[in-house]
C-alpha cells in the first residue's frame, strides 16, 4: 500500500471510525458545554483542530527526538501538558487580536481547550499505535481534531433542532441532550470496521 493511500486512511479512520469523542469517549466536557449553537461549535472545533495538529505533532517530535529510549521517558506527561497548554496560550492570544467577537463568545471555554483530555489524549494515543513516521503524526493530529469538530458540529444541529421540537418537560436540557450523545456514538460505532 502507498504512502497516501495509507495516511487516506488513518485520516479517515480517526475521524470517523476512532472519533475520539464518539468512540473513545474524550473531549465529552466541551462536546456537552460547547454545542448548544452551531457557530460556536464550529468555533470551537476549529480551534481544538489547530491545537490538536500543532501539539499532536510537537508532541511526538519531542517524544521520538528527545524522549523514546532514554531515561526522560518518565516525563512524557509533563512534556506533553507543556506543550498543550503553550499552543492553547498561542491560540488564545491570536483569537483574542484577530477575532475578538468569537474571543468573547468563547468565554471560560477557550482555556478549557488546555484540561481537554481529548488533546492530550490523542497525543498519547500517537505513541500507544506506535506511529513511527512525522506526515502520519501530523494526519492523525489533525484528523482527531477534524472528527472532535465534525461530532461537535453534529451535535450543535441536532439540539438546534431540538430546542424548536416538541420536547417532553422532563426531558428538555440535559436529559434529551444526553440521549443525543449515546444515540449518535452507537450510530458512529456501527463504522467501526470500515477502515
Amino acid at each position: 500500500m502507498d504512502t497516501l493511500q495509507t495516511l487516506l486512511l488513518a485520516f479517515i479512520g480517526i475521524v470517523i471510525v476512532n472519533n475520539l469523542v464518539l468512540t473513545k469517549f474524550l473531549g465529552i466536557c466541551p462536546y456537552l458545554g460547547v454545542s448548544g449553537r452551531l457557530d460556536m461549535a464550529f468555533g470551537m472545533g476549529l480551534a481544538v483542530t489547530f491545537v490538536t495538529t500543532l501539539s499532536g505533532t510537537l508532541t511526538w517530535l519531542i517524544d521520538h527526538t528527545f524522549l523514546i529510549g532514554t531515561q526522560l521517558e518518565v516525563l512524557r506527561y509533563l512534556c506533553f501538558i507543556l506543550v498543550i497548554a503553550g499552543t492553547v496560550q498561542l491560540v488564545e492570544i491570536y483569537v483574542r487580536k484577530f477575532f475578538p467577537a468569537l474571543y468573547e463568545s468563547f468565554g471560560i471555554f477557550l482555556p478549557l481547550i488546555t484540561t481537554n483530555c481529548a488533546i492530550l489524549g490523542l497525543a498519547l494515543f500517537l505513541n500507544l499505535w506506535a506511529i513511527d513516521n512525522l506526515p502520519e503524526a501530523v494526519v492523525l493530529s489533525a484528523g482527531g481534531g477534524l472528527g472532535f469538530t465534525l461530532a461537535i458540529c453534529i451535535m450543535a444541529g441536532i439540539r438546534e433542532n431540538l430546542d424548536l421540537a416538541d420536547v417532553p418537560e422532563v426531558m428538555r436540557g440535559a436529559p434529551i441532550t444526553l440521549i443525543t450523545a449515546g444515540l449518535l456514538t452507537l450510530a458512529f460505532m456501527g463504522f467501526a470496521g470500515m477502515v
